[in-house]
């Protein structure tokens, strides 16, 4: 086999390859030997059929499979003698690809690819960071109760003698039917059978709950109101439309108290079972986002040195993903405040500087743990796909039968356990410190500095488990396994 390099420019790689004729004939007569011997046709007994007739009949299918097995082959061969690893498959392109059965001739193809940067790791012992925590107060375990409370408050019925004249007043529960025009023409989505609405609560559009107020059973009156600018639904978002609603029930909500009752219709034996319950569960969510507030700082610092080249190719993948995502919300009139005044260019070429970082920091994040053998086990990956089965309610099961069909399913969940691994990996070499601070100093807003590179994440509100860098950690983990290309995310 000859090899010439005809480029190499940066990450760049493209290559000029010859297999000579006599590799292809050789593998070629053996395939085509080896199917002489498995092969049935009518007047030759099995295994015995000629091979002038075997070439044939099968010489071009045979003849396709070995070029394409050559230039997989021979590929691979270059790659791993100059010890390099693609950043995308690479792109090959055959000097004759025509599929010819006659004698063999020189298998000459190009190979082009972009190849992963040399990456060195920063010292992470030199990184300082502050993990803001907050702790609970019994005011706020209080509040958390009564909102239980509320939740699983009873709705009785107001006697008749009570209600006398009057009809429904702010904080009643009255049921509807309601029937919604615009312009006269009842719209999708605008009907309702035996709607639970409290009167002045939240819930349903602005002026809906509030002018149903004085309504008693039996009575039937026309509000109108204006869908907000921002409607989910763009062919309702700012239109005027009437309602035709009718009182069916009114009803008085009833808070249940705070005790020993209310526990044990929740399953715990006493009201300082369930109290301590619940300063756990608080206590849980202001840890997980002091730690969703470090690793956000932790990724803003770790992109920072993340300074080598990225790909184009896995630059412009990612692009591409961020792109959809801000026409998506471009289309729905939800463009992000300081994007809605600047022009195409301006925009892309932010977005592209975006992308740009995610893959740097998806690509040190990857080397990260490959470097250091951080890997997800089965064990840890199963849990992660039960867990997000789990967000399918009654459907876990079905979920769960599709990762096992369909592996490529569960690199995205994979992805995230490596990720949140190689965090923990780093933040135990990194000097961090502590610092008790109030609820809203924790629940604050990121910074603008770090809150501006991440204008990709607002784009479409991906998760957070979709943080920057999961996507090129997972294909990582793909390629120190044997296959290609560390690519990350554009989900």
């Amino acid at each position: 086999m000859q090899v010439t390099e005809t480029l190499s420019e940066g990450l760049k790689r493209a290559f000029t390859v010859v297999v000579p004729a006599a590799d292809i004939e050789s593998r070629r007569a053996s395939r085509l030997t080896d199917l002489s011997k498995t092969i049935q046709l009518p007047g030759f007994r099995p295994g015995k059929v000629p091979l002038p007739i075997v070439r044939q009949r099968y010489g071009k299918a045979v003849t396709a499979e070995v070029l394409e097995q050559s230039v997989n082959d021979a590929t691979r061969q270059v790659l791993e003698e100059r010890g390099l690893r693609p950043a995308l498959q690479p792109k090959v392109d055959l000097a004759n690809p025509e599929i010819e059965t006659g004698p063999a001739r020189d298998l000459e193809f190009k190979v082009e690819l972009e190849v992963l940067p040399e990456i060195t790791l920063p010292d992470f012992s030199g990184i300082t960071l502050t993990r803001l925590k907050a702790e609970i107060s019994p005011e706020t375990v209080e509040q958390n109760l009564r909102q239980m409370a509320e939740r699983n408050r009873e709705l009785l019925d107001i006697p008749a003698e009570e209600l006398g004249d009057r009809g429904a007043a702010k904080g009643e529960v009255l049921t509807v039917d309601y029937l919604g025009k615009i312009d006269d023409q009842p719209f999708p989505g605008g009907e309702g059978k035996d709607v639970d609405v409290e009167v002045g609560g939240d819930g349903f559009i602005a002026g809906f709950s509030e002018q149903i107020e004085g309504m008693k059973p039996g009575e039937t009156r026309t509000i109108h109101v204006t869908f907000p600018e921002q409607y989910f639904n763009k062919d309702l978002a700012g239109k005027a439309a009437s309602f035709e609603i009718t009182a069916k029930r009114l009803r008085r909500p009833k808070v249940p108290e705070l005790d020993d009752e209310f526990a044990q219709k929740l399953a715990f034996d006493n009201i300082g079972e369930l109290r301590d319950f619940m300063q756990r569960r608080v206590q849980q969510e202001y840890d997980a986002m002091s730690r969703m507030r470090l690793k956000r700082e932790l990724l803003d610092v770790l992109a920072e040195q993340a300074t080598f080249a990225a790909p184009e190719g896995i630059v412009d993948r990612e692009f591409e993903g961020i792109w959809q995502r801000l026409q998506a919300d471009r289309d729905r009139g939800q463009l992000d405040e300081d994007d809605r005044n600047k022009d195409e260019d301006t925009l892309r070429t932010d977005y592209r500087a975006i992308a740009d970082r995610r893959v740097r920091l998806g690509l040190l994040m990857a080397e990260i743990g490959r470097v250091n053998n951080i890997v997800v086990s089965p064990d840890e990956l199963t849990r992660a796909l039960r867990a997000e089965a789990s967000r399918y309610a009654g459907h876990e099961a079905e979920m769960m039968e599709l990762f096992r069909k369909y592996p490529q399913m569960t690199e995205g969940a994979r992805g995230q356990v490596l990720e949140e691994k190689v965090v923990d990996y780093v933040l135990e070499l990194a000097q961090v410190t502590e610092e008790t601070v109030p609820l809203e100093k924790l629940t604050e807003e990121i910074p603008v500095p770090l809150q501006s590179a991440r204008k990709a994440e607002a784009s479409g509100q991906a998760a957070e488990q979709k943080a920057e860098g999961f996507g090129a950690a997972a294909a990582e983990q793909k390629e120190g396994s044997g296959e290609s290309a560390a690519e990350p995310s554009g989900n």
